[in-house]
């Protein structure tokens, strides 16, 4: 990344948390087909599912990876996105303070159907293999 102004950084930083805003929209919808696809054990779909949200997720890792550049090349190694958005002109600040926070909420979101499912295909798995090989001390005496 060349050399670029203050006011390009923070519109970078602000147009990241927007596309971000977007991606999780995008991930948000795959994760509850995924979920349902998962509860009808249609693994194809699952397949395909995976191979959608990755690049999601990868693109959405490198804007955060950028994030966390511009903000310490800003302000410092110790410095947040919290610390950049209180430096900003007020009606920056008070769309980007709405814009994070929301995406915060919409991460945490996506985190909380990430478990989920993994959940409820760590527990398929378990069902299956005990169907497959039975349970350990089925007839071991008591």
């Amino acid at each position: 990344m060349g050399r670029i102004t203050r006011d390009q950084a923070v519109a970078r930083l602000l147009d990241g948390v927007e596309a971000d805003l977007g991606a999780c929209g995008t991930i948000r919808d795959l994760l509850e087909r995924q979920f349902q696809a998962a509860m009808r054990h249609h693994g194809s779909e699952l397949t395909v599912l995976a191979e959608q949200l990755t690049p999601e997720l990868d693109a959405m890792e490198q804007r955060r990876r950028q994030r966390v550049q511009l903000v310490r090349a800003l302000l410092g190694q110790n410095a947040t996105m919290d610390d950049l958005l209180g430096s900003l002109p007020a009606p920056q600040r008070t769309r980007g303070r709405a814009d994070w926070s929301r995406l915060e909420e919409l991460v945490r979101d996506c985190k909380q159907a990430t478990v989920r499912n993994g959940s409820l295909m760590a527990e398929q798995f378990t069902i299956m293999q005990r169907l497959l090989h039975g349970e350990d001390g089925t007839y071991a005496p008591r």
